[in-house]
């Protein structure tokens, strides 16, 4: 059966000022943020890759008068993108727009919900194929609950990284399980103690960690059928944590954990590969709003991650 229904769209002296709908911040989702979006012309291609090892010999020599400089150089290997293009639409029959009272505006609500139905589908996929043990160049063990020092912890993964590749993290990634711990650290209550606020926010703890951000991945899904109970669970589970380095601004020789490659060169696209059109099915006497999003959440380079797969004691 097609949702909604007419008795759905109208109701008895309704009050034009209140409607509900369940839609989630866009900001409760990381995924775009944490591999910064590079938007590309063509659905697939190559794109080249520094060897961070010449970048970080040092190859400069003593230069005697009337001879040549030293030479040197640097080596180049490529990689390859694919945006896949995930489509979705939502039908509005005529029946029901004729019918729908004053506080449903049928063509945003669509458009609204099937954005939504995007950004859950793109943080899903991210955690399943990121966030997770055995991916990145470190997988840690670290424990940030009770007294443990998670200052120092995250403060020692960063110089990890920093020394193996010559850039230091710059974004962390948690749970909401994850965060809790963290904010709730012995070590980081007695650093914010006499702040200003007192309060332990995401951008109190960047400060207090050094970093440009911390994200909390907050997303949540329905995983029940359509008409069953809704199950909500979060789309980022347990007590993790992924510290990266990837620039806020994606640049030609700028390193980066992974980029978001989003297919800008697709009709009507945007920088972030996301179009949603309206058209007829008159053969249903409807109008079909019809959101796409392109893109390749592409690992780049493991070395500049840190993955915390359990930040609490047993």
């Amino acid at each position: 059966m097609p949702n909604p229904t007419l008795s759905d769209v109208h109701i008895n002296a309704p009050l034009t000022n209140i409607s509900e709908a369940h839609i989630q911040d866009a900001s409760k989702f990381v995924s775009m943020r944490a591999f910064p979006v590079v938007p590309v012309s063509k659905k697939s291609d190559s794109f080249f890759q520094y060897d961070k090892g010449d970048f970080l010999r040092a190859e400069a020599q003593a230069r005697a008068p009337g001879t040549e400089s030293a030479g040197s150089g640097f080596r180049l290997s490529t990689s390859t993108y694919t945006c896949n293009v995930l489509a979705l639409h939502k039908d509005i029959d005529d029946q029901i727009r004729a019918n729908a009272d004053a506080p449903l505006s049928m063509d945003s609500d669509a458009t609204r919900y099937l954005v939504q139905q995007m950004l859950i589908k793109q943080d899903k996929d991210w955690a399943a194929d990121h966030f997770k043990t055995s991916v990145w160049g470190t997988d840690s063990a670290d424990k940030w609950d009770s007294t443990n020092d998670a200052v120092d912890s995250i403060d020692s993964a960063a110089d990890t990284v920093e020394a193996a590749t010559g850039f230091r993290p710059n974004k962390l990634i948690l749970t909401p399980s994850a965060f809790r711990v963290l904010k709730n650290n012995t070590k980081v209550l007695d650093r914010i103690r006499y702040t200003q606020t007192g309060v332990v926010t995401e951008g109190l703890l960047a400060s207090l960690l050094g970093l440009d951000e911390v994200m909390v991945a907050r997303g949540v899904e329905n995983t029940a059928i359509e008409g069953a109970t809704a199950t909500v669970t979060r789309l980022f589970t347990g007590d993790s944590g992924l510290l990266v380095y990837s620039p806020n601004s994606p640049s030609l020789m700028s390193p980066s954990a992974g980029y978001t490659f989003t297919w800008a060169g697709y009709t009507g696209s945007g920088s972030a590969g996301q179009r949603v059109s309206r058209f007829r099915m008159d053969h249903l006497r409807s109008d079909r709003i019809e959101a796409e999003m392109a893109y390749d959440q592409k690992l780049v380079a493991s070395a500049l991650g840190v993955f915390f797969s359990d930040v609490t004691t047993a």
